[in-house]
């Protein structure tokens, strides 16, 4: 018996040798070489008829091996029988009754007791793939079951080798026995629509209800180079190509061929595990059919119940053969409504899982029925490897993106020092391979010259304490109200003593708030005032409405009234916007003239940090020329700065002044990366004198006066050398040209600070342009003044 026949299959295999002679019998016919050769097959196999008629007894074989080898001489030549690997066997069957002696060899060499099975023969599969068999070439429905088969065999060094197997099915013929059923298209629809359902496919052609007759020769190719070639893509398959204006042409066209269907579309979708929905990729040409447009869809909301299963739960395929007729069945559920919609007739969906996560779903669709079918779903096993891995790559791309976006958003490692970061790292990673314990050491740029600009909201924490005062006193007069109608209500005592308390505190902000003003007040309504209007609106309905109106001006995020901070914090928020906006725009351009390290942070107002030299631009050689443009360069860019926030001024809530800041250092220093901080500082002790002037410049004072050295409508450039005095007059008088400043330039000595002394600074007025089309500009003054009017 054959192995594995007991099995149950729709097909019983029928050994003959009827159609292989019948080729003879015609080439018997002629008078050459050939001609003789076939009668002398067909004369040695003439006192057997049953190698034609066919016989179930495998043990014949052996009986009648001589005359076999003979009829089969043809077909294993001799000759070739050392290279072709060739075996004489049934489909889908481990089983062979002739083989060249290359194969006889390889079996050999794998070891004793070794049988080659074929790979990919899952359980029922077999069964199904003799009935797709039948469907083509007994019934003519032109199914698409084609699908690599192979033999993994070890060499005789324990190599694993990947065969491809070939069938030749010139020599069988497929015959219905009485078993057979009649198979209408109906039938085929349906078992296209339940691919998996062996009971089905058993009773529309059952058991040995067809004979195969004959043999089929299956050749085999070794295919070991091309499968680890394979393996090796799977693991480093190229980068993510969302970015790639052919990526998704591509591909459709490889999926037309794959399915040899030439209206299949390929989508793809993501799956957030934490929200389980289906998420868009987004990249050129990329799009999804299951979301149809939408950003996002629930996965019950996406699915119907079954296919939620198939993909979310089990991860495997799930295929719609027929989406008009599931639309139908399932009352117009989604998925069938969505692809209905989109004119689709069949698909395939492959869920994209690994290591156990479901990462998202391969989308196949197909405008034409049954194009797409849970038959040839399987042949997406063999490909599936490739794009999991695509994705795991493309995931983890995504994940450096998104370190790297962070990274520059909210840490100071500038484009301008990445490289030196690179650098770092990799040795780090070397250091890690070669098994010693790896640090990332501190980066350090030594002899650089740095930069520093502020542009700070006047008097900001007058104009913060002036709105606090104001909600708070605005909040007490509320609370007052309601006060004051509980105690009309109900004359209790202890209604006019909390009147009188808030009373107290109205008087005690009145004409300033101190310090612990707010927090005392915020305390006394927390503990005090909400325990009581909370009983007022259960027990007095009339007073409820008060409480009510009271509680919906208070801020959820506060739980106080919110404003004049409110017009405070958005005016800020505004100002930093536009200014940091300006900054960063024309920084790209600065970069492109001599690469240097920027950072700039917004508190109230925006300041920035540059320091350039050789060691940060790491190629390029240095010159104090790049310098001195830096520097001019800041100095425009403040001004234009300057003149965007005075362009805004009218449009905020609160109408802040600003102030500009510009601190020359003239001798070269080292700066260090810290780590724990993320951040650039100047590096040893006699540098952090450069970092005690920055701190406390913007406070300081014209000496011998009580005069503010920054002033609303110039900027003030501090410096301590008399050639940075010289070099920043030049640049304001080359400005000036451009109107950028008036006359109205002087130079003061400021107070010493703590620890510092010596300092002068420039005051230069600004020229503020309100109208371009007629360069009509102004001065502060006349600028407040026509705002004002």
């Amino acid at each position: 018996m054959l192995k594995g026949n007991h099995k149950l299959r729709p097909l019983k295999h029928l050994i003959s040798f009827d159609k292989l002679l019948s080729k003879y019998d015609v080439l018997s016919k002629g008078d050459d070489q050939v001609a003789a050769r076939a009668k002398e097959v067909l004369k040695a196999q003439e006192p057997y008829p049953e190698l034609r008629e066919g016989f179930w007894d495998t043990s014949l074989l052996a009986k009648y091996k001589d005359v076999i080898d003979l009829v089969l001489q043809d077909s294993f030549s001799p000759i070739l029988s050392e290279n072709e690997i060739k075996v004489a066997s049934f489909p889908y069957f481990d089983f062979f009754f002739a083989s060249s002696k290359r194969f006889q060899q390889i079996v050999k060499d794998a070891g004793e007791g070794f049988e080659p099975q074929i790979r990919n023969q899952e359980e029922g599969v077999d069964y199904i793939m003799g009935c797709t068999v039948i469907l083509k070439y007994h019934y003519g429905f032109n199914l698409d079951f084609s699908r690599p088969y192979f033999y993994d065999i070890p060499d005789a060094n324990g190599v694993m080798r990947h065969y491809r197997i070939l069938y030749n099915a010139d020599f069988i013929e497929i015959l219905p026995t009485e078993n057979s059923k009649k198979i209408t298209q109906e039938d085929v629809d349906e078992l296209l629509e339940n691919p998996n359902d062996l009971n089905l496919w058993m009773d529309k052609i059952p058991p040995d209800s067809f004979i195969s007759k004959g043999f089929v020769i299956s050749n085999m190719f070794d295919v070991t180079v091309e499968h680890s070639i394979s393996e090796i893509k799977s693991e480093l398959i190229a980068s993510d190509k969302r970015g790639s204006d052919n990526f998704m042409i591509n591909l459709q066209e490889t999926f037309k061929s794959f399915f040899r269907s030439p209206g299949i579309q390929v989508g793809f979708v993501t799956y957030n595990a934490k929200k389980d929905q289906f998420e868009p990729v987004y990249g050129k040409g990329m799009g999804s059919f299951i979301l149809n447009g939408e950003d996002a869809k629930i996965c019950n909301n996406a699915l119907c119940q079954y296919s939620y299963g198939k993909l979310i739960k089990e991860s495997t395929y799930f295929a719609i053969s027929d989406v008009d007729k599931n639309y139908e069945k399932s009352g117009g559920m989604d998925p069938y409504k969505g692809l209905k919609e989109q004119g689709i007739k069949s698909a395939i969906l492959a869920p994209i899982a690994f290591e156990g996560e479901l990462l998202g779903v391969l989308e196949l669709v197909s405008p034409k029925k049954n194009a797409l079918n849970g038959v040839n779903a399987r042949k997406l096993d063999d490909v599936m490897p490739f794009i999991v891995s695509a994705v795991v790559r493309s995931k983890v791309e995504e994940e450096n993106l998104i370190d790297a976006i962070i990274q520059n958003e909210c840490t100071s490692v500038h484009s301008s020092v990445y490289w030196k970061f690179q650098e770092e790292a990799k040795y780090f990673i070397k250091d890690q391979l070669e098994g010693k314990q790896p640090f990332f050491k501190e980066i350090v740029f030594k002899d650089v010259y740095p930069l520093y600009g502020q542009i700070d909201i006047k008097d900001s924490s007058k104009a913060r304490n002036k709105a606090i005062q104001r909600d708070l006193m605005i909040q007490l007069a509320r609370i007052n109200e309601v006060l004051n109608k509980a105690f009309e209500k109900k004359q209790l005592p202890i209604y006019e003593e909390l009147i009188f308390r808030v009373n107290n505190h109205l008087e005690s902000i009145k004409e300033m708030l101190y310090t612990n003003s707010e927090q005392a007040i915020f305390d006394f309504v927390k503990e005090e005032i909400i325990p009581v209007f909370s009983h007022l609106k259960k027990t007095e309905p009339e007073i409820a409405q008060h409480v009510l109106e009271y509680e919906s001006k208070i801020d959820m995020g506060t739980e106080s009234y919110y404003d004049h901070r409110k017009n405070y914090d958005e005016s800020v928020t505004l100002i930093n916007k536009k200014l940091a906006s300006v900054i960063d725009r024309r920084q790209e351009q600065a970069q492109n003239m001599y690469p240097h390290y920027f950072e700039r942070y917004k508190t109230d107002g925006v300041e920035h940090n540059m320091y350039i030299g050789e060691s940060i631009s790491g190629k390029e050689n240095f010159n104090t020329l790049y310098l001195n443009n830096l520097r001019l360069w800041q100095l425009q860019v403040m001004c234009e700065m300057e003149n965007t926030h005075y362009a805004l001024k009218p449009e905020l809530p609160v109408p802040l002044d600003a102030t500009s800041l510009i601190l020359v250092y003239n001798t070269s220093l080292s700066i260090r990366f810290r780590m724990d901080e993320k951040q650039f500082d100047v590096d040893g002790t006699y540098n952090a004198r450069y970092e005690i002037i920055k701190k406390r410049i913007d406070k300081s004072y014209i000496k011998g006066t009580n005069e503010r050295l920054t002033q609303a409508g110039k900027i003030a450039i501090v410096y301590s050398q008399k050639k940075d005095e010289l070099e920043y007059l030049r640049y304001i008088k080359f400005l000036k040209s451009k109107g950028c400043f008036t006359d109205n330039i002087e130079i003061v000595e400021l107070e010493g600070l703590q620890g510092v002394s010596g300092l002068k600074a420039i005051r230069a007025e600004i020229v503020y342009r309100t109208d371009k089309e007629s360069e009509k500009t102004f001065t502060y003054e006349d600028l407040m003044d026509t705002l004002k009017n």
